[in-house]
């Protein structure tokens, strides 16, 4: 007989990468997670993962199982969500995966009242600044800073997300304000990792442009980026939900050379085909509503120049 529970470890052991990671998600020991799977392949009379003492791999039958397996977990869950929300709650467990710095200064302070009005939610929240893939990480949705060029997403605007170049006074003073692209290029720019040098792409007449700056630092976080502009290392491009604070309070500058940063978006995304639940899209109109249409952050921003504006 195979039962749910065997079906909902092998799901978790896949997409967690490993036993413990699937233990840890189900707040389950790593025994039960062990003796749940054994007893799944017993049911279904195969193996289904060869584990090796660095990691697991899906057998054949087990790349058969696995997709069914999701369908089968999915589709309970929907019917519970279903079912509460019939009776006017939202239930059911949430998986999202968000970006470390947006995730902590922003979306947390949003989510924590939506939890408190739906305490029956039972919300995994992920923080990775990693371009995480929502269908094999097995989540729900993503929260992403940028544009979603994954053709399997289908992704819901949350709010806009203008960005500004920086750099702290000091900086300033020591190498000069440049004033346009050409200028710009010739100093030293903080990059996103996951970006690189083609992130610094600017709206121009005659199309998109990138620059590409003299790297002084290259990281993958939001925090280390803003850290290490107000610390003088060089310009950042950074978003408003980061650098705002510091704009206003005049440690960092935005600098104006004549032409706007490509605009850019905070999106929710959720696998393509699959109706979303609920309860996620109750979730997204909430965050669209926390944050507004001139998102909160951006509210107590200075004029900076035409080029930022």
């Amino acid at each position: 007989m195979i039962r749910l529970e065997g079906l909902n470890a092998f799901v978790a052991v896949v997409e967690g990468g490993s036993i413990s990671e699937a233990a840890r998600r189900l707040r389950l020991s790593k025994s039960v997670v062990s003796e749940r799977l054994a007893e799944l392949e017993k049911a279904l009379g195969g193996t289904l993962l060869r584990r090796t003492t660095r990691k697991l791999t899906l057998t054949d039958d087990g790349t058969a199982l696995l997709e069914r397996a999701r369908r089968v977990m999915r589709e309970i869950d929907e019917a519970k969500s279903d079912m509460a929300e019939r009776r006017g709650t939202l239930a059911g467990p949430v998986r999202i995966a968000a970006p470390v710095t947006f995730g902590r200064m922003h979306l947390g302070p949003a989510l924590y009242p939506f939890l408190a009005r739906h305490p029956d939610l039972e919300l995994t929240l992920d923080m990775d600044d990693r371009r995480v893939d929502p269908l094999a990480g097995g989540y729900d949705a993503i929260i992403r800073n940028g544009a979603i060029a994954d053709t399997r997403l289908v992704a819901w605007v949350l709010a806009p997300s203008r960005r500004f170049l920086v750099a702290a006074p000091d900086y300033l003073r020591r190498h000069g304000v440049p004033s346009t692209l050409a200028q710009l290029e010739e100093h030293r720019g903080i990059l996103y990792t996951h970006r690189g040098v083609a992130d610094w792409r600017f709206e121009t007449p005659d199309g998109a442009m990138t620059i590409r700056p003299r790297p002084a630092l290259i990281v993958n976080n939001g925090d280390m980026m803003r850290d290490s502009a107000l610390a003088g290392l060089g310009i950042a491009l950074l978003p408003s939900f980061i650098a705002g604070p510091d704009i206003a309070a005049g440690r960092l500058v935005a600098i104006d050379v004549g032409h706007r940063p490509e605009a850019e978006f905070i999106h929710m995304a959720h696998p393509e085909g699959r109706n979303p639940s609920a309860k996620l899209r109750a979730l997204a109109e909430h965050l669209r509503a926390a944050f507004g249409d001139l998102p909160y952050w951006e509210r107590d921003l200075p004029g900076v120049g035409a080029g930022q504006a």
